[in-house]
């Protein structure tokens, strides 16, 4: 069924005013054409067959349901069989086990801005799209397909340290800890001094935000122009204590080994600035580096605030995102010194 679709803030950069994509969005979502903020069908019943369709041409990752799709007359349309897609949908999860699951993509949507706009992530462009009932779905652009519908080399954390389900079980892709991975970053990546800042703050940002989900496979090198490997963009960045209860980090190790934990750490179970202070040393990130990075996160951002207020989630949703970035903000700011 058809809904009235009212949008008063852009559902790309939540610019205030827009009433479909600005022209910041359309430029950095849809390479400057003009694209519509709905889609031609709905995530129900009557297109199921078309979904299954598409989506059995595309992995799915945990439980949530992905989509293939591209731009075609002004539409954002699902990919047609034997034509490479240069988009993925994200609708709502249908599993019960997540709560407010049908505010992800908000979540996911806002969590992705604020890290490109206040916190300088190099991040998947992105964006909200609407089915024709009205329900909100994420849409994301491929980095990994160029011009021409070229592939990027690309490899995620998971391969890179050679783990599947056969060699570290079920769970493989939350084993290690990011210590483990900021080596990986040393040894493959031959830029690795500016590439593991970037690491360093994505790592933050996590923590900051509740992303509990920051596991190997959400963190993946591309080969660049010249051939070398670079950290991709960031992805898959999203509030997971909004839908689930959840642990500070997604990895079983968490930032390295229990031994290098500071006093604060041991005792109250949460990091704080000493363990970051200590976890960029540990990775190779200079001193200077982690000063000038730390200190964007450790003071309150007030577009952070402006960005959640024009996100699409509901008010309740808002005021807990808030909350949770508020009470881990306080905990990054403890210090045994």
């Amino acid at each position: 069924m058809k809904r009235i679709i009212e949008v008063t803030n852009c559902p790309g950069t939540l610019t205030a005013g827009y009433s479909t994509y600005s022209p910041a969005a359309l430029r950095s979502l849809f390479e400057n054409r003009k694209v519509s903020h709905v889609l031609e069908f709905s995530n129900d019943r009557n297109s199921r067959k078309m979904i299954d369709d598409n989506v059995g041409r595309i992995s799915i990752s945990g439980i949530q349901e992905k989509m293939s799709a591209i731009v075609e007359k002004g539409k954002v349309c699902l990919t047609p069989e034997n034509v490479q897609g240069r988009y993925i949908i994200k609708p709502a999860p249908d599993d019960k086990r997540l709560i407010h699951r049908e505010h992800l993509p908000a979540n996911e949507h806002l969590t992705m801005q604020i890290a490109c706009q206040v916190y300088a992530i190099q991040t998947a462009e992105n964006g909200l799209i609407f089915f024709q009932n009205g329900e909100p779905a994420y849409i994301t652009k491929r980095f990994d397909v160029i011009a021409e519908n070229t592939k990027i080399k690309h490899e995620d954390f998971a391969s890179i340290s050679q783990k599947t389900s056969e060699t570290h079980g079920k769970h493989f892709k939350y084993t290690g800890s990011y210590a483990d991975m900021g080596s990986l970053i040393q040894k493959y990546v031959a830029a690795w001094r500016v590439e593991i800042g970037r690491f360093f703050r994505i790592i933050l940002f996590n923590y900051l935000f509740g992303n509990g989900d920051a596991h190997l496979k959400n963190f993946s090198l591309q080969q660049s122009a010249n051939g070398d490997y670079l950290l991709s963009p960031a992805y898959d960045l999203l509030n997971t204590s909004l839908h689930i209860s959840d642990n500070d980090f997604a990895l079983e190790g968490g930032l390295f080994a229990k031994d290098f934990h500071s006093e604060i750490y041991r005792q109250k179970g949460h990091p704080c600035r000493d363990d970051f202070a200590c976890f960029g040393k540990m990775v190779g990130v200079s001193d200077i580096q982690i000063s000038k990075i730390m200190n964007t996160f450790l003071v309150a951002q007030p577009l952070v605030y402006q960005l959640t207020e024009r996100s699409f989630l509901n008010k309740k949703l808002k005021r807990i995102f808030i909350r949770s970035y508020e009470e881990r903000l306080d905990r990054l700011r403890r210090s045994s010194f």
